[in-house]
């Protein structure tokens, strides 16, 4: 049997993980699990026995010093260790789009909570604020005045860690109750789904289902562009549409989760193939 070419590093073997690994199979692409759970490294030890990682680590500390440790062993990440630190930043995500020009919500940072409130006054309400680090919309939030603002970030100062004290918020544009997920591998856009929602949130982790929509150029082409702005390759882009049917960047992914995505698309889009396919190309298979 060949020497694995890559490494899938997951400590979680979901439904996207398995599908991923049944393409690289069917390609005859030699890879490895690893899970990054038991994963230790030496400055001066030898590298692993692959050259290219993808990186579907669910744990954001985790796939974040993997990734570091891996590049300086010489292994490819996909995605780099730089962009899964973006991405796994809300604050940096928003830096590198805005660095690029790319449409955003209006977005402030605050270093103590005292400070949040002052710039709500600046940014308006309603308002989001959402932790630095997370996914699945948990402990995001809607203040809708200052005295909403004022309870939240009274139990915001009462946490022990100082990072979750650093506040991030954003203003809430006003959407027809729903998203769009829009997946990039490589330099092209491979679909999007409208993430409907009863609610104000549309992550599909909270309840929003998944409709299979028309890939439009101006979708396309800012999904690219902000996946390229992170420094990613394979990533879910979250695009916000307002009533005027102008499109914000709100989040980019860099381990994309596509089941919903999946399930919406059916034959049409496969995404875990196109997954295999660059990542084939990527290590010269």
């Amino acid at each position: 049997m060949n020497a694995p070419t890559v490494a899938l590093l997951a400590s979680t073997i979901r439904v996207e993980e398995k599908q991923i690994m049944a393409a690289l199979s069917r390609r005859d692409l030699a890879y490895t699990r690893v899970d990054p759970r038991r994963l230790r490294f030496n400055t001066d030890g030898p590298g692993p026995p692959y050259s290219f990682a993808l990186n579907r680590e669910i744990s954001q500390t985790r796939a974040e010093y993997a990734a570091e440790a891996l590049e300086a062993c010489g292994v490819v990440g996909v995605n780099s260790a730089a962009a899964v630190g973006t991405c796994g930043d809300k604050w940096r995500t928003s830096l590198a789009l805005r660095a690029r020009g790319l449409p955003t919500p209006r977005t402030a940072l605050a270093l103590t909570p005292q400070a949040a409130l002052d710039a709500l006054d600046e940014l308006g309400y309603p308002a989001v604020i959402k932790p630095l680090v997370g996914s699945w919309g948990r402990l995001v939030g809607r203040l809708t005045c200052r005295d909403a603002a004022e309870t939240v970030l009274e139990h915001v100062a009462a946490l022990p860690s100082p990072r979750s004290h650093v506040v991030y918020l954003q203003e809430q544009i006003t959407t027809v109750r729903r998203d769009l997920r829009v997946i990039v591998v490589g330099d092209q856009a491979v679909g999007v789904t409208w993430r409907r929602a009863e609610g104000w949130r549309a992550n599909v982790a909270t309840g929003a289902s998944s409709v299979r929509c028309l890939l439009t150029a101006p979708i396309s082409e800012l999904a690219v562009a902000a996946t390229e702005a992170v420094g990613a390759e394979i990533a879910g882009v979250d695009l916000l549409e307002d009533r005027a049917g102008g499109l914000y960047v709100l989040e980019v992914n860099h381990r994309v989760e596509f089941a919903g995505f999946q399930a919406a698309h059916g034959d049409r889009v496969d995404v875990a193939e196109r997954i295999a396919d660059y990542l084939g190309r990527r290590a010269g298979a």
